[in-house]
């Protein structure tokens, strides 16, 4: 497999310059919506280029010029390029090729819209170039955007970002973090990130080579040097490439038997996590028989930590074969080349007793308790994104929980969570429902069977009497014993709060 042709641009002098030519030639993506149209648009972040460039073929303004050299990578003629943008200081940093009488962009530049509506931009080698070089850096996608609406964005000293690629979460991070170190074990990924960072008007970032936590060296255990978050979208895909053998994507590969790497990092993460600090993954995991995928991906997390592991999707191993041969192109070429690989990929995981893999986000919170909170769940519905202050109150709640016994969570005040409706189900005319349902409008969006007196208590919950309080003016209301009422309600009550449909008022 080949190297990446042109070399990235240097985060050089041209760059601030460069984004000014693009933010006044209105090359965002508020500006590339009015430009393409909404379908053409949206092709293009599916990497389908032919209607943006119809939308753009008689268009010579600064917008569409830049459009089809950095998005279409399509060569334009020097004097359209010089109207454009800065010409000599765009070629001497790197971000275009001369040839002959025309010029060519040596990387996807793709408008972003980053926090608070900043316009940002993202650099690396575009979805034209995936699968044709082991060192090809990709750009933002579906597992990059998932991440950066994950994260939290409060304010925090240290951030590291552990396989930065194109350096979007790295970039995210510059806004709340006092200092960003980024790592990536491929120096062109670290180019990108660079680039990233400066044509969008970021701070530069600490980068660094290396795999894993090695370019951090012994950084962390609690003390001055361990960080307060930790990011990573890391090479988790399940495959038959190991390190040293030649073959594999650096972008997905990660060079481990099986999850080992995904493993790996959620292990070595505690190490290097300032007290409180969190740790943000997207992970790949081997469902295998005769073990609960559960308790397998529970396993790895260290000792000392809550845990918040959700599983977003899985597939049987045929389904995932065919996404990452297609992801690499392999499909587009030599038949039985296609079949030699497809095989490798199957005898791989039979040879680990592998019948699926699930995707999902695991956080890890370095807490020190001695009874950690470890929630695993299968969550495929809709989640309303960002979730990052959702996840922070999640383990919020989960102190909660620990800190109180049955007794004392009944001797605590709660309020219903925004946007909780309560829906009822029956037949028209019915004065009691069949069913009573609490339903989630925001963050996880969950919904929850109810009975009469946990339907009370949550519709009473307003912060100004305890639980016990309202427990018993129900007991009394419906005639039930008090005593049997109260007994009984912690085992609805704990996963009410735990999932986030009453929060504590304290």
């Amino acid at each position: 497999m080949s190297s990446s042709p042109f070399p990235p641009p240097a985060a050089g002098p041209a760059a601030p310059r460069l984004r000014e030519a693009l933010l006044a030639a209105s090359f965002t993506p508020d500006g590339l919506l009015d430009l393409l149209g909404a379908p053409a648009f949206a092709a293009l972040a599916r990497g389908e280029t032919v209607p943006a460039r119809r939308a753009t073929r008689r268009d010579d303004t600064p917008a569409a010029v830049l459009t089809r050299l950095f998005l279409l990578r399509r060569p334009v003629p020097l004097a359209e390029a010089r109207l454009a943008l800065p010409l000599d200081a765009a070629l001497g940093d790197g971000w275009l090729a001369r040839d002959g009488d025309e010029v060519r962009a040596t990387v996807d530049v793709r408008p972003y819209a980053g926090d608070d509506g900043a316009n940002w931009f993202i650099v690396s080698d575009g979805p034209s170039h995936r699968g044709e070089a082991r060192d090809v850096v990709l750009g933002v996608g579906g597992a990059s955007t998932t991440l950066a609406g994950l994260t939290p964005r409060r304010p925090v000293g240290r951030v590291l970002d552990l396989g930065t690629g194109c350096g979007v979460q790295a970039l995210h991070a510059t806004r709340h973090a006092g200092r960003v170190t980024a790592t990536d074990v491929n120096p062109r990924a670290l180019a990108m990130a660079a680039a990233t960072l400066a044509l969008s008007g970021a701070p530069a970032a600490d980068l660094r080579e290396g795999s894993l936590f090695e370019p951090v060296g012994d950084s962390g255990d609690g003390g001055e040097d361990a960080f307060d978050l930790i990011v990573s979208n890391p090479p988790f895909v399940i495959s038959p490439a190991r390190a040293g053998n030649g073959d594999g994507l650096t972008y997905r590969d990660g060079g481990m038997a099986g999850d080992e790497l995904c493993r790996t990092v959620l292990r070595e993460s505690a190490a290097h996590l300032a007290d409180g600090g969190l740790c943000q993954i997207l992970a790949n995991w081997q469902q295998t028989d005769g073990q609960d995928w559960r308790e397998r991906v529970a396993a790895w997390v260290p000792p000392g930590c809550d845990a918040w592991i959700v599983r977003r999707e899985e597939q049987d191993v045929t389904q995932y074969t065919e996404l990452w041969l297609r992801d690499a192109g392999a499909h587009r070429g030599d038949p039985a080349a296609y079949e030699e690989a497809y095989a490798a990929w199957l005898e791989e995981f039979a040879a680990r007793r592998t019948h699926a893999v699930g995707f999902g986000w695991i956080t890890l919170r370095r807490t020190g308790a001695e009874r950690p909170s470890v929630v695993v769940e299968d969550w495929p519905h809709t989640v309303e994104q960002p979730l990052g202050e959702t996840i922070l109150a999640h383990f919020a709640r989960q102190d909660f929980l620990r800190a109180h016994d049955d007794a004392a969570l009944l001797r605590a005040r709660y309020v219903l969570a925004d946007g909780v409706v309560q829906e009822q189900i029956g037949a028209p005319g019915d004065e009691d429902p069949e069913h009573v349902v609490l339903r989630q409008r925001h963050g996880m969006m969950r919904a929850r069977a109810m009975d009469t007196i946990s339907a009370g208590l949550a519709g009473s919950c307003d912060g100004t009497l305890t639980a016990g309080t309202i427990l018993d003016a129900i007991a009394r209301l419906l005639d039930t014993d008090e005593v049997a009422v109260r007994s009984g309600a912690p085992q609805w009550l704990r996963p009410l709060v735990e999932q986030g449909f009453l929060i504590p008022e304290e």
